[in-house]
């Protein structure tokens, strides 16, 4: 067999007993009658599991079925649509989770696999590339999701809430989306802001975050331009909107701005940045370091809790 195959078949090896079909059922006369399916992955061994807000929302009954094709109902702990991300609990324990790497380190033309079960057919694999990185994509609640994994892994309805691996059988983003019309142009969420969505939702059952107000998209630094600057950054975030009335927008920000910094300490993504605004950032001054017209400046922002 070939290595590229091998490489393949061992990544999967390494997940697919903790990859699991979501059913959702409603009750209909008495009876529970199938709504919906989608998946998920068990990212611990005491039965919590990750899918897609969009995959669980307001449903009834919730029941994973296991590689081992047993079935056990779900508590849902909590779930953020503004990322698309749900948590699940099943209580069976002892479970094999996957183990989850580190989207940061991701190349574009990496190797990665889609795991899920599209259109019903469990436990389906599918191959292809990291497309682009960084990309800003707009969710469920209309509501702006940055961060986004571009593959060419073909994703299709049911697949939502499964994960996506390396050739080293590591998570690194959870798959929510396709553009409808298009081939070949599909999404996974960070597995970095899953991970810190996971917590909140764990402890609180939801996501008290941080808002500035604004849609970013990561853009490389050129090296001239980093040289000019004295930038450490290889990256940052280009600011394409501000919201009215946002924190942004009152501490003077502007479309087109670049973020390059946050408290003094370099933002390279959208992960970057989220992982800094936490819940005690809310009401508080911040700094802000931004490259607008080639000219780098720092603006002090208070960020308030979205609602």
């Amino acid at each position: 067999m070939d290595a590229y195959s091998e490489t393949i078949i061992d990544a999967v090896e390494k997940v697919k007993t903790a990859v699991v079909k979501i059913e959702l059922y409603k009750k209909e006369k008495n009876k529970e009658v199938l709504a919906g399916t989608g998946s998920g992955f068990l990212f611990s061994s005491d039965g919590y599991l990750f899918t897609n807000s969009h995959v669980v929302h307001k449903a009834q009954i919730i029941r994973v079925k296991l590689h081992d094709g047993s079935s056990s109902q779900a508590e849902l702990i909590g779930e953020d649509p503004d990322t698309d991300l749900a948590i699940l609990k099943i209580s069976e324990a002892d479970f094999k989770p996957v183990k989850l790497g580190d989207a940061e380190e991701l190349k574009i033309g990496q190797l990665v696999i889609a795991i899920g079960n599209p259109l019903g057919f469990q436990h389906t694999v599918t191959v292809g590339v990291v497309s682009a990185l960084g990309r800003t994509l707009e969710g469920q609640t209309g509501r702006m999701m940055d961060s986004m994994i571009q593959t060419d892994a073909a994703l299709n309805p049911g697949n939502s809430g499964g994960p996506l691996i390396n050739a080293e059988g590591e998570v690194v983003g959870v798959n929510t989306a396709t553009i409808r019309g298009a081939q070949g142009l599909c999404f996974a969420i960070s597995i970095n802001t899953a991970k810190d969505v996971a917590n909140q939702l764990i402890r609180f059952g939801k996501v008290k975050r941080a808002y500035l107000g604004v849609v970013m998209q990561q853009i490389d630094l050129v090296p001239k331009l980093r040289a000019i600057h004295e930038l450490v950054n290889k990256q940052a975030l280009f600011i394409s909107e501000v919201a009215t009335g946002s924190p942004a927008e009152k501490a003077g920000i502007l479309s087109g701005d670049i973020i390059l910094s946050f408290n003094s300490q370099p933002i390279e993504s959208s992960d970057s940045l989220y992982k800094a605004l936490t819940e005690d950032k809310i009401g508080q001054f911040q700094y802000i370091g931004i490259l607008r017209n080639n000219y780098k400046t720092e603006f002090r922002i208070t960020p308030i809790q979205k609602n």
